[in-house]
């Protein structure tokens, strides 16, 4: 267990890793555990380390109260000031090579929910999930993911997934993002005062989880789930590609490849995430 802390913050957002081993499932109780004060990236740290070990020991999982080059889909940038925001990658060998993990980005942000639901007494409906990989707060982005994948063979492939969950600061991240953004959620909103500890250990139980389930089966055993979250479920929607309209219709669901259904009326399409953007469709 490596640990680099910080005194400049409160005990709810350091991670007291007595305590994480005390939370953590019975899966996890062989988890390397780093806890690092600031880093460019947490992916970026485990993929490195993975790629200069001969036989990592896995699962790891690699904390910071900060990164300087945090990133999520399209490379854009992750805000967030030290300890308001849970920052961590978990990486994980998963019995699948990489052409079988079609739709995880999916069942990871099932995993999120999951996790969060098991700290929310209640108004847990408040909590969503928007194709492909957000986690929503009242419609506002709380959370996101993104997966990469290292030391691939023919049976199984290591990923990487790294995690964004914003703890507090709603009004300082607004203000660091252009003025015509959707302004983002924080988990103060619902559960005021929770310790980053806590939350990590859940989500870290629900990943964990999810992936032991998503290696046997693949992404069927989350389809209802999903498509029960999702906040754009029967609703119009505007698809974009690099920033350009591309359709608009209504999303209908997933398909068995986590590509999203689109009823254009003038049939079904099915999109894989790339470069498209999914938007509320407004007349």
């Amino acid at each position: 267990m490596v640990f680099s802390s910080t005194s400049l913050l409160s005990n709810t957002r350091r991670i007291d890793g007595e305590r994480l081993r005390t939370l953590l499932s019975a899966s996890l109780q062989k988890l390397t555990i780093e806890v690092v004060a600031k880093t460019g990236s947490t992916n970026a740290d485990l993929i490195a380390h993975l790629r200069a070990a001969h036989k990592p020991t896995l699962p790891i999982v690699r904390v910071a109260y900060q990164q300087t080059a945090g990133r999520g889909r399209h490379g854009r940038p992750w805000f967030a000031a030290a300890g308001d925001a849970l920052l961590f990658s978990f990486a994980y060998k998963i019995a699948r090579p990489p052409a079988e993990l079609a739709g995880l980005s999916l069942a990871v942000g099932t995993a999120i929910v999951t996790g969060l639901r098991a700290l929310m007494r209640t108004d847990t409906h408040r909590l969503a999930l928007k194709w492909p990989n957000d986690v929503l707060l009242d419609g506002a982005k709380l959370a996101g993911s993104l997966i990469e994948t290292v030391r691939c063979t023919n049976t199984s492939s290591t990923v990487v997934i790294g995690i964004g969950l914003n703890l507090d600061g709603e009004a300082a991240l607004a203000a660091q993002l252009d003025a015509r953004a959707t302004p983002p959620a924080a988990l103060a909103r619902v559960l005021p005062g929770v310790a980053m500890t806590d939350v990590l250990a859940r989500v870290l139980n629900a990943l964990a989880a999810m992936l032991e389930l998503f290696e046997k089966h693949g992404l069927a055993p989350f389809l209802q789930a999903w498509d029960a979250d999702h906040a754009y479920t029967g609703k119009k929607v505007l698809i974009l590609e690099n920033g350009h309209e591309i359709l608009h219709g209504v999303a209908t669901g997933i398909d068995s490849y986590g590509r999203l259904l689109i009823d254009t009326g003038n049939g079904i399409q099915a999109l894989a995430s790339g470069d498209v953007s999914l938007r509320a469709y407004i007349l």
